[in-house]
């Protein structure tokens, strides 16, 4: 794809408007659209197991890299120049070789690394698949239900997230709740509200298994994927899953309610936070886990703001969207003017959600920790 002409004449205004800032906004988005093609070409990357192969192989030419893979020299030639121009690999022009540092395969190559990020390629495809449907909920205010996405999107949420909480959930999140690692030592109820894979479920169950764990999530592969993982991890004796929606009936006496990304994926977050004020026991913790948001739209135009905003467009509000909307009956915990009753979006901001939060019930509510990608926020019952 070609960029953008230089528009002629100088950067004075000509017909009301600054040619100098056309072209600078005319290459920015030629940018955003290399990039997005750079990202289709990614997952390809991904999905042929080539950054593995780079990884493995050290400096290696396009021949070199056909012969270890057993794919089509002409094609790979291309490839390894678009990621080249895209800045995902180095070149040496005297040899004709390409190569992926260390560095870098940690973050493209190993999928047990903490920065590993070739599954949001995935998410990514998942997203595309997607924008069509997008085209009649923008004009009837419709949704897209999470379970009839492409298959990609699940697998590459769980790919993406996973690493992050491997990192982050035992050793820096839970310690940051009050009082909740001993709990969990001595054996209490835990309720993992959409769970997906299980990845965040198994986390805890491995680290705490005097305590029980159910997950429970819409999507019946999902859970069947986390139901095969906990018996891979030995854990299935304390750990269950189940498929049911996010604003399903989900019990009660639970010392611990987490949602792992998801409650942004709830239409009527103040009636999903009264029911886990009500599934708590006493003393009880709610556990959220958002996308890092500040409460300003201008204070989110960073990577994380760019990323969560669009993928909260593409997939997280239509599937808030598509549930029932929030009923108004006299014995609803809030009335339906409440903030947070027309469908959070990811990137809400610890503030709005404190007080969705306390409009549900609860008084205790605090921002327990942040990463680069998430902010953890403590409620207590």
């Amino acid at each position: 794809m070609a960029g953008p002409a230089a528009p002629a004449g100088n950067a004075e205004a000509q017909g009301g408007f600054d040619l100098a800032e056309v072209e600078r906004f005319a290459f920015k988005i030629a940018q955003d659209q290399a990039t997005a093609t750079v990202g289709a070409l990614g997952w390809l990357g991904d999905r042929l197991g080539l950054w593995a192969a780079l990884a493995a192989a050290g400096p290696v030419t396009s021949g070199e890299l056909a012969a270890r893979t057993g794919l089509v020299e002409r094609y790979l030639r291309e490839w390894l120049a678009s990621q080249y121009a895209a800045g995902n690999l180095r070149y040496d022009p005297a040899n004709e070789q390409f190569h992926l540092p260390a560095e870098w395969a940690a973050v493209l190559a190993d999928p047990n690394s903490p920065a590993a990020s070739a599954g949001g390629y995935e998410s990514i495809m998942g997203f595309y698949a997607a924008a069509d449907r997008l085209v009649d909920t923008f004009r009837t205010g419709g949704g897209i239900e999470w379970g009839s996405h492409d298959p990609r999107l699940y697998s590459g949420v769980h790919r993406y997230f996973g690493p992050l909480y491997r990192a982050s959930l035992v050793s820096e999140w839970l310690p940051a709740l009050d009082g909740i690692v001993g709990r969990l030592r001595s054996g209490v109820k835990v309720l993992d509200v959409g769970c997906g894979h299980g990845s965040s479920t198994l986390l805890m169950a491995e680290a705490f298994p005097s305590s029980t764990f159910h997950g429970v999530d819409p999507h019946p592969q999902s859970v069947h994927a986390a139901r095969t993982a906990a018996h891979r991890a030995g854990v299935a004796d304390w750990t269950t899953f189940a498929v049911a929606p996010v604003t399903g009936d989900i019990g009660g006496g639970y010392s611990l309610i987490c949602f792992f990304d998801s409650f942004h994926h709830v239409r009527d977050a103040v009636a999903a936070a009264a029911a886990c004020y009500r599934a708590l026991a006493p003393g009880g913790t709610l556990m959220l886990v958002e996308p890092r948001a500040a409460d300003k739209v201008e204070d989110n135009t960073d990577v994380v703001g760019q990323s969560f905003y669009a993928a909260s467009t593409l997939v997280c509000l239509p599937d808030a969207l598509s549930q029932p909307e929030p009923a108004t009956d006299s014995d609803q915990a809030t009335d339906g003017d409440a903030p947070g009753r027309d469908a959070l979006g990811g990137m809400a901001g610890p503030a709005r959600i404190a007080e969705v939060l306390r409009a549900g019930g609860f008084g205790s509510v605090r921002v327990a920790a942040e990463t680069m990608v998430n902010i953890v926020i403590e409620a207590r019952r």
